[in-house]
């Protein structure tokens, strides 16, 4: 199986493997209100350093903007050939955020999650209240399949619904 930690480019983004450096920037968009209010309390720098070191169960890819960080972009794999498929997260700083970049982001990793890591089915989960996450996705290819009752605990403490959406290989554009 190819390198699940590529260098991809988009029409306007860079996705490429984290280094230990960017664990400050990653740690500093994540807690920008704008993000922080989807994503909670934002991972401490160490947490941040051992996704990048692959030391869990997603791959974290650094999603860069004219050689400037701008988020990130991660998926984790369903190895069970019967359920087989992948999940994907991305953030994106507040001033990336409104131009394309996120949907631009996910039009590059799907290819390579189908043509090269073999996947026939992604999925991504935003909250259902994230009408700009999801209009994103939405330009991508993905699909609602169905809402998820209280699927999140929001950093106000409620539980939140979520949106289930997935994109087929046979969809892809």
């Amino acid at each position: 199986m190819a390198d699940a930690h590529p260098t991809l480019t988009g029409e306007r983004v860079r996705l490429r493997p984290g280094h230990a450096d960017d664990a400050s920037t990653l740690q500093a968009i994540l807690a920008e209100p704008s993000v922080a209010r989807w994503w909670g309390q934002p991972q401490t720098r160490e947490e941040i350093l051992a996704t990048l070191r692959g030391e869990d169960d997603s791959v974290l890819l650094v999603i860069e903007v004219d050689g400037e960080v701008a988020g990130a972009i991660q998926y984790s794999e369903e190895e069970d050939p019967d359920y087989r498929h992948a999940g994907i997260d991305l953030y994106l700083g507040e001033r990336f955020q409104g131009h394309g970049l996120g949907t631009d982001a996910l039009r590059v990793l799907a290819p390579f999650l189908f043509d090269v890591r073999g996947h026939h089915r992604l999925t991504i989960d935003p909250a259902l209240g994230n009408e700009r996450a999801i209009r994103a996705y939405e330009k991508a290819g993905f699909r609602r399949v169905g809402v998820m009752r209280e699927y999140e605990r929001g950093p106000d403490g409620s539980f939140h619904d979520g949106l289930l959406m997935d994109l087929l290989r046979s969809e892809a554009r």
